[in-house]
C-alpha cells in the first residue's frame, strides 16, 4: 500500500513523511532565468509503514458530513467516525488518520493518474478557505504534498529578493498544475504554481513554481524550487 507541498506560507513545513533522493545528473533539468535549490530531504516525524501509504483510487472516500459542521464536537473526530461509518476503505481511514497526526482534519476525495504519477485531491471539508490540496504519489506509495515547502527554499536569491520587496506576501495554496516535461532517462517532472499574496483576496503578487522529479520508474527523485514569476 502507498504512504502520504506551501501551506500558510513560504516557511511553512508539513510535508508528510516523503524521502527525497536527490537527483542524478541526468534529472537536473535547470529552469531558465531562475535560480534553482535542491530542497533537501525533509520528515515530519512520521513514520512510512505500509497501512500509511497512499495505494491508489481505493483511498478515496466522500461521504456526508453536514453533521460535523453543526456539531459541538472536534471536526477531525467527528470525520474519523464519519468515515467508518461510511464503510470508508482502510486505506482512506490510514491517510485520513495520517493527516489528523499533522493536525489536519482531510480525506482523500479523489484520484487520477497521470504519467504513472499518482495525482491525490485532498480534502479539507472544514477549512474556511483553501479546501483542497494535491499529492504527487509515486510509484512506491509515497506522497509528495505541493502546497508544502522547506525553509530552505528561502536561501533561493530569487525568493530573497521578493520576500525584501514584498515582506508580508505569503503562498496562498492550492498550487495549481502548470506544465509537464520530459526529463531524460525516461523521467518526467510537474512543475506547479502557488500565488503569492498579502491576503486572502489581495492582488496576487507572483507564482512559486516548484519542479516534482520522478525517475523512469517513476519513484520520486527530487523537488526543486525555479523560482518567482
Amino acid at each position: 500500500m502507498r504512504s502520504m507541498l506551501l501551506a500558510g506560507c513560504i516557511a511553512g513545513l508539513l510535508l508528510a513523511g516523503c524521502r527525497q533522493a536527490g537527483p542524478g545528473p541526468a534529472m537536473q533539468t535547470p529552469a531558465t532565468g531562475a535560480s534553482n535549490a535542491i530542497l533537501p530531504p525533509l520528515d515530519d516525524g512520521a513514520q512510512d509503514p505500509p497501512p500509511s501509504r497512499v495505494p491508489g483510487p481505493e483511498a478515496v472516500w466522500n461521504g456526508p458530513l453536514e453533521h460535523c459542521r453543526t456539531g459541538t464536537g472536534a471536526v477531525d473526530a467527528c470525520l474519523a467516525d464519519a468515515m467508518r461509518a461510511g464503510d470508508a476503505s482502510a486505506a482512506a481511514i490510514a491517510v485520513s488518520e495520517r493527516l489528523r497526526g499533522r493536525g489536519e482534519a482531510g480525506h482523500v476525495s479523489a484520484w487520477e493518474e497521470r504519467d504513472g504519477v499518482g495525482v491525490a485531491t485532498i480534502g479539507y471539508p472544514f477549512r474556511a478557505n483553501t479546501n483542497h490540496g494535491t499529492w504527487l504519489v509515486d510509484s512506491r506509495g509515497r506522497p509528495t504534498d505541493v502546497d508544502s515547502l522547506a525553509e530552505s527554499a528561502l536561501s533561493v536569491p530569487s525568493i530573497e529578493a521578493f520576500r525584501t520587496s514584498h515582506p508580508d506576501a505569503r503562498a496562498f495554496a492550492p498550487a495549481e498544475f502548470v506544465e509537464r516535461q520530459a526529463l531524460p532517462e525516461g523521467g518526467v517532472r510537474f512543475i506547479y504554481a502557488t500565488p503569492l499574496r498579502t491576503c486572502h483576496a489581495c492582488e496576487t503578487l507572483g507564482h512559486l513554481k516548484v519542479a516534482y522529479d520522478f525517475d523512469s520508474s517513476r519513484e520520486f527523485a527530487g523537488q526543486q524550487v525555479l523560482g518567482i514569476e
